[in-house]
């Protein structure tokens, strides 16, 4: 007998790191929703069989475009992360504020589409914003639908991604006796994968910034290496940021897991936040990969890292290209799930969808 492929929507799907996770898990993806055309185009291009909608989800038109593409088939699974800024302004009591609309959405979508599951990732903060009144005004709305909802704080590198990452999971199971159990992981802090693990293979760019597309020079040295390149031979989205000199010999001041607290006196004294001038820990995952890439060096070269070092970091497989200039790419990679942690959700979700 043929195995059930289970049908997923995803909404606000950037580039498509949720839906590439559920995709490793053996999902059919009928459709990414997302109103980012550089992300969309990424999409496109990476997830074959897979339809795209450029639309605001805010809107009941888009809902009505996204019936139509769907047609007659059965969502078994929503998945999404929906943008969560108008909660810290308008609390729980105003809940069905204009600036929540784009949450809003994410329910509405469940119960127009009445899906078997869905899945909710957000920002930890979530959890405990106004003292967790808006988690729970999720939960309760959730339930008044007929669903069972699970919300747990999970952290990426538990299930063998190369980054501390921590992010708000709402798990929703309809007409289900028992709640969803988050799977079991499969790393510790004894054996994260870290970032020298994750990325050693790739050129260096010492002599050259490299280009959109390139070789290996070098073989897979471990298991996680050779995961990520799968059958790919062909290099995508390696190519450095052409850094002034000045930049170059400030990152080289910075120890391996430094930042610029390690700089000499009056050293790089124009970014003293945070973040400035860390360079990554080699032997640790990454830190949580943002958007930008700015303030964040490879662990031994003197650069920022690249696309496609950030891309294994969020474990987007080698044979995923990112589509539109550096600025774009860097945006896409650093707003997605990372697939491994996606696939693990995916995989354990299965269970219960039987």
């Amino acid at each position: 007998m043929k195995k059930r492929q289970y049908n997923v929507l995803d909404l606000f799907c950037g580039c498509g790191g949720l839906s590439k996770g559920f995709e490793m898990a053996g999902y059919n993806i009928v459709l990414g929703v997302d109103f980012n055309e550089p992300a969309l185009k990424t999409y496109a291009y990476n997830h074959h069989g897979s339809k795209t909608l450029k639309g605001d989800l805010s809107s009941a038109k888009t809902f009505e475009e996204i019936e139509q593409i769907i047609g007659r088939k059965k969502i078994d699974v929503i998945i999404g992360g929906p943008p969560c800024q108008g909660f810290s302004l308008t609390g729980p009591r105003n809940f069905d504020d204009e600036r929540n609309k784009l949450y809003l959405a994410m329910i509405e979508s469940v119960h127009r589409f009445s899906p078997t599951a869905f899945m909710i990732e957000n920002v930890p903060g979530m959890a405990t914003l106004y003292k967790g009144e808006v988690r729970d005004e999720i939960v309760r709305r959730f339930t008044k639908m007929g669903y069972n909802v699970t919300c747990k704080i999970i952290c990426a590198a538990d299930y063998g991604v190369p980054q501390i990452r921590k992010r708000l999971v709402f798990i929703g199971l309809k007409d289900s006796t028992r709640g969803f159990e988050f799977p079991t992981p499969s790393h510790s802090v004894e054996n994260y994968v870290t970032c020298e693990q994750a990325i050693s293979d790739l050129p260096s760019l010492v002599d050259d910034i490299g280009s959109d597309v390139a070789e290996y020079v070098m073989p897979p040295q471990n298991d996680f290496q050779r995961l990520m390149r799968g059958e790919c031979n062909v290099l995508y989205n390696h190519k450095a940021v052409d850094h002034k000199q000045f930049v170059k010999d400030t990152i080289a001041l910075v120890p391996d897991g430094g930042n610029w607290k390690d700089l000499p006196k009056g050293v790089g004294e124009s970014r003293k936040f945070h973040m400035a001038w860390t360079r990554y820990k080699s032997d640790r995952p990454s830190r949580t990969i943002d958007t930008g890439h700015r303030n964040n060096f490879h662990y031994k070269w003197n650069r920022c890292p690249t696309v496609r070092e950030s891309a294994r970091l969020q474990t987007f497989p080698d044979d995923f290209v990112f589509i539109g200039n550096k600025g774009q790419q860097d945006k896409q990679v650093g707003n997605a799930v990372p697939c491994l942690m996606a696939k693990a959700i995916g995989e354990e979700l299965v269970k219960y969808l039987k």
